[in-house]
């Protein structure tokens, strides 16, 4: 069809020709504008395509900005070392936390650690670290910390050679602390080491018992001299106590207390806190009991906790123990006369 074409064209002299020439025009010409439509839409997808692919590398290449800019920024905060100096960066908690209107808690940032860190300085960093987090404001030295090994030394020395603690190791043990064998701290540490026996601390005992107050030195122990006192106003606790002294203080072949025995021991424990404790103490020394039993023991307690001084609201119907009802009417004979 070309050839024939170009032939038609050049023989511009022929009528015939020219007319041919025109029906050519009239059937190549919309089959050239729908190839040349076709190659534009083919180029306009191929630019769209090449437009959203300049579009996503422009956004990489933004986000690559915006890593590079965090990076310096973080550079600058010491956090992490872009020169490739390789030295560890340390964290300054006053340029890491600033507080801000609204936040509750501030953004934790991880500091980059470097793999040539010198474990002596690692160390070093932790337990700074572990003694900051334990007293704020305050360096611990290692040895502030509980030892085991010197609690267990620290017994040996006042041992005997079946390892318990007997008198006269408990005598030096008293002179050492400051404290007076028959003093009611030493009644209160005895229920701390949970010692069934009056006068003896056993390994096990000293070592359960020291280890619980964070003790294993005679200054430490006397640093915790004003704890130990202050548990006898705690009500609860006192009550424990209380009820432990009597197992604590009778002979362990006798389900009873002897009365002289039971006289120190109220004297030590309520002596200074009740009042009718002078008459009470009168009243068991010119009675017929020679012992005190458990229940008794413990409703003395009872009784100088909800009874007036007067005797006024003391019920003789209620559930006391012999004993007590004889101390209530023998005081009240006396009052009367």
């Amino acid at each position: 069809m070309w050839t024939h074409y170009s032939t038609v064209r050049d023989a511009s002299v022929a009528p015939e020709g020219r007319r041919l020439h025109c029906r050519c025009e009239k059937i190549v010409a919309p089959w050239l504008l729908s190839v040349l439509a076709c190659k534009l839409q083919v180029n306009g997808v191929e630019f769209a395509r090449k437009e959203n692919k300049a579009s996503e590398l422009e956004k990489k290449l933004s986000g690559l900005a915006d890593i590079q800019n965090v990076s310096q920024t973080l550079d600058k905060l010491n956090l992490i070392d872009l020169n490739g100096h390789g030295g560890q960066k340390y964290i300054d908690p006053t340029r890491l936390y600033k507080p801000c209107a609204g936040s509750d808690m501030p953004v934790k940032k991880k500091r980059k650690s470097s793999g040539s860190e010198d474990p002596g300085l690692r160390r070093c960093k932790i337990s700074s670290s572990f003694c900051r987090t334990q007293a704020p404001g305050r360096l611990m030295n290692p040895e502030d910390h509980f030892s085991s090994k010197k609690c267990l030394s620290w017994f040996y020395e006042y041992a005997a050679p079946d390892e318990v603690v007997g008198p006269e190791g408990m005598e030096k043990f008293c002179e050492d602390i400051g404290v007076e064998p028959e003093n009611i701290i030493m009644l209160v540490l005895a229920w701390k080491l949970e010692a069934p026996n009056m006068g003896f601390f056993t390994k096990e005992e000293w070592m359960n018992g020291m280890t619980s107050l964070q003790c294993d030195c005679t200054e430490r122990l006397q640093g915790k001299l004003d704890y130990l006192r202050s548990q006898l106003n705690d009500t609860a606790v006192f009550k424990n106590i209380y009820r432990y002294a009597f197992d604590f203080a009778r002979d362990k072949d006798q389900r009873s207390l002897d009365m002289d025995t039971a006289k120190s021991m109220l004297a030590l424990l309520l002596g200074r806190t009740w009042p009718l404790f002078p008459v009470f103490h009168q009243f068991l020394e010119q009675s017929k009991y020679k012992v005190m039993n458990k229940d008794q023991w413990y409703n003395v307690l009872e009784f100088s906790r909800t009874v007036h001084v007067d005797l006024s609201n003391y019920d003789e119907d209620g559930a006391w123990p012999v004993l007590l009802d004889e101390f209530v009417e023998w005081q009240k004979a006396r009052l009367s006369l």
